[in-house]
């Protein structure tokens, strides 16, 4: 992993202690403090504004430290170790991949005062909005919305009208937070502390300026806008997964060393089962990081020569996404069975683990739908709509 110190420390960030930040999450996350209360606390996200989490990806010319994908996800997780939750919400860091696909004349006010915006989206499912002279009138609720109980301004995912017909694609609709309610229903398994809750508006004027198509290519020249923006969001989640994953086994090696069987059996680290399956699983697990990584800078190198990456390469991307965030949740729960039967408690750290990793391999964009889709670009065939 690069030094990321270095990597988000320049003249455009605010100076902070990236390990201290990290050590302070991690031991934040095990009081239960996010979990509890279904959201993670303001101040740390506003040291992650510090820390350059929300201007990594925008461009320079904005204030923005224009950081590539890899270093991103890096970045993502190295706080994913320190708590999920946390690491799930700054993943959202990835917003310029949308908000790129504002005009011009937009983003230069969005980030006129500072680069660091904060941004939240429900986007499913697009809830009709009525166009009018001045704009289209926003209302509705969307679901998932991670990170809005710190955003700075939020996108809804609306479906333009004029008498009670759709006029052309789904848009997202960008607004202040405050014109959006958060209605606190997110109450889950696992990663409890992104507080996804829903997002509830009424009747809130947008200007069309403040409205872009979803998926539609960001016409901004800088070459972090020709990387393949769903590809990303989902490379920023599974990341997530493959944190907590490194976690869960940085942790059972601090464990196994000291801790004996009450039936006065070796210490875990001593058995010749415990050697075996924890190689096993880290061994997956590095190949799979490899490989996530890998696919990654294969399509960036193309970007920055200029070139379009291929339908495989980008394929491989998603698969490699599917690939690692399940074989995170593997790695996490090997870690929980070989650790004993404290792991099995709600609030040991193992549990936690588990039940974060489990989480991101529900997400849409790690479904089997990938591996189906994967196959048919293989085999040379097209894939289902929005896989690439």
């Amino acid at each position: 992993m690069n030094d990321l110190s270095k990597v988000f420390s320049s003249d455009n960030a605010i100076s902070i202690d990236f390990e201290a930040l990290c050590q302070e999450i991690r031991e934040r996350a095990i009081t239960g403090e996010f979990d509890q209360q279904a959201y993670v606390s303001q101040d740390i996200i506003d040291k992650l504004k510090q820390l350059g989490v929300y201007r990594a990806l925008v461009p320079k010319r904005f204030g923005g430290l224009e950081v590539s994908p890899r270093e991103f996800c890096e970045l993502i997780e190295k706080l994913s170790m320190a708590d999920g939750s946390v690491g799930w919400v700054a993943s959202f860091g990835m917003s310029p991949a949308y908000l790129g696909s504002l005009p011009e004349e937009t983003l230069n006010l969005l980030y006129k005062d500072s680069p660091d915006i904060v941004f939240a989206g429900g986007i499913f499912p697009p809830q009709p909005a009525e166009i009018t002279d001045e704009g289209v009138v926003v209302k509705g609720r969307w679901k998932f919305s991670s990170g809005c109980m710190g955003a700075d301004i939020v996108g809804v995912g609306i479906s333009p009208r004029k008498d009670n017909e759709a006029q052309g694609l789904p848009r997202m609709a960008v607004m202040p937070a405050k014109k959006a309610k958060v209605e606190m229903t997110w109450d889950t398994v696992g990663l409890k502390g992104t507080g996804s809750h829903d997002l509830v508006v009424e009747d809130v004027l947008v200007a069309k300026e403040w409205t872009f198509v979803r998926g539609e290519p960001s016409k901004l020249p800088e070459p972090f806008f020709k990387y393949p923006s769903l590809s990303l969001a989902t490379q920023v989640l599974t990341v997530v997964g493959i944190g907590v994953a490194a976690a869960a086994l940085e942790e059972f090696m601090k464990l196994a060393p000291g801790k004996a069987s009450i039936t006065g059996g070796s210490e875990i680290a001593n058995r010749p089962v415990t050697q075996y399956e924890f190689a096993q699983v880290e061994a997956e697990f590095k190949a799979a990081r490899t490989w996530f990584y890998e696919t990654m800078d294969v399509v960036w190198n193309e970007v920055l020569a200029g070139q379009k990456p291929t339908d495989q390469q980008i394929s491989d991307m998603r698969l490699s996404c599917t690939h690692a965030a399940r074989v995170a949740a593997r790695v996490a729960r090997k870690m929980q069975m070989l650790a004993g039967m404290t792991a099995i408690y709600t609030n040991n750290v193992f549990s936690r683990f588990v039940n974060d990793t489990n989480v991101v391999t529900q997400h849409a964009f790690m479904g089997d739908a990938t591996l189906q889709n994967a196959g048919s670009v293989s085999f040379g065939l097209k894939p289902t709509p929005g896989y690439l």
